[in-house]
């Protein structure tokens, strides 16, 4: 069995992932930490009283030899810190955290392939929103002129999501950096056309009754392509999630998105 420890239990997305690793009869649940914590075992919180699994607040009581995989959902803040030390001590990483620079993620990559770790990155773990990266970035091949919408529920820290990054970063890799809309416009109101990403605009909307989605617009001469994605439910996540456990230990570097290793 793949003995994990799942980071942010506290979080909505960690404890649907606690639930996920609980149930698969591939995977064993040993530990969880959140630096929230006040319990030492997981059969004090109402929800888990069956369960004899250690609970952890501070990196340094983490032990390396009892977990293989450290799955994190935690926060933009604490999360480079928690990566780098599952690595140096040699546990395989995922990470579902949106909110690394590019520049944190190039040193976790030399980090993992110096350790030669498996590990994953992923900016969203359902295979509907992996999927709308893949015909996003087929279809800019084609219609240049593009911008993305993503909305998410109103207590996500980061924007844009790491999605909604990522698909313009798959975008960018076919398409020239260009811009778009008229070159004379004013905004009004400053961020009304959205943030930039070489050309691209994206916006960011944030309310109460949302999970996670994505449109993708694209816009040609006499034609418009709308792409989208809905999760309605934090369990569409977990099947990627379970996916990169089940793989990940067959690797030795890190990689950055779910379709890297499906």
């Amino acid at each position: 069995m793949i003995k994990v420890l799942v980071a942010g239990f506290k979080g909505r997305m960690g404890n649907t992932t606690v639930q996920m690793v609980n149930k698969n009869k591939d995977f064993e649940l040993t530990a969880v930490y959140d630096p929230r914590a006040t319990e030492s075992n997981l059969n004090e919180v109402s929800d888990y009283q069956e369960l004899d699994v250690p609970v952890y607040n501070q990196l340094q009581q983490i032990n390396g030899a009892e977990v293989d995989v450290w799955i994190d959902f935690t926060s933009p803040d604490s999360v480079f810190e928690n990566v780098k030390y599952a690595l140096e001590q040699r546990i395989s990483p995922i990470v579902g955290t949106t909110g690394l620079t590019d520049d944190q993620v190039s040193q976790l990559q030399a980090l993992a392939k110096k350790e030669k770790i498996g590990g994953l990155i992923a900016p969203n773990f359902g295979i509907s929103a992996v999927l709308l990266m893949q015909f996003a970035q087929q279809a800019a091949k084609y219609l240049p002129d593009v911008e993305i919408i993503e909305m998410h529920h109103n207590n996500k820290l980061d924007a844009p999501s790491g999605t909604a990054l990522n698909t313009a970063k798959l975008i960018s890799k076919v398409r020239k950096e260009k811009v778009q809309g008229n070159p004379q416009e004013k905004e009004v109101l400053p961020g009304a056309r959205g943030a930039d990403y070489e050309g691209m605009k994206i916006h960011s909307v944030r309310l109460p009754g949302y999970v996670a989605h994505e449109q993708v617009l694209f816009g040609g001469q006499g034609e418009a392509l709308t792409i989208r994605q809905d999760s309605f439910d934090r369990i569409s996540f977990m099947s990627g999630v379970a996916v990169a456990v089940s793989k990940i230990q067959n690797y030795n570097e890190l990689f950055v998105g779910l379709e890297n290793i499906l």
